[in-house]
């Protein structure tokens, strides 16, 4: 480990955790780096009330499978403030870290994979980026 991390588990469907593999492998990296790379492009977006509501909405599908995950602690750290902005717009709290991460990583997972996989190449500049058939 480069920096201190941070574990936190998350609760996502079969098909989401089956395309952030299909993304993992396709970025040649693991799903926390995955993970924290899609966290890093849901979480500037969630300043407007319909975007948190957008988030909530996220979490409105049941979620079967539990995947745990490493994220570098400043970038964990930012999930309690995203929360109570969240909390904030919507009056809803979402009650822990994992929640908020979960509910960020669902709504970042709903996009189209080619325009996830796009973004990734584009945070990643010169690393091949795609996604991988399953």
């Amino acid at each position: 480990m480069d920096s201190e991390e941070v574990m936190l588990t998350v609760r996502i469907t079969v098909g989401e955790r089956s395309l952030l593999r299909q993304l993992a492998q396709g970025h040649r990296s693991d799903l926390s780096e995955v993970v924290a790379d899609g966290l890093l492009d849901v979480l500037p977006t969630l300043q407007g009330t319909a975007r948190a509501y957008g988030l909530l909405a996220a979490l409105a599908e049941p979620a079967p499978c539990a995947l745990t995950v490493w994220l570098p602690a400043p970038l964990a750290d930012l999930l309690v403030p995203a929360a109570s902005q969240v909390a904030l717009a919507t009056g809803v709290r979402l009650g822990s870290g994992s929640a908020m991460l979960g509910a960020a990583l669902r709504l970042w997972l709903s996009q189209d994979p080619e325009l996830l996989a796009g973004n990734l190449r584009v945070m990643h500049a010169g690393r091949p980026v795609g996604l991988v058939a399953a």
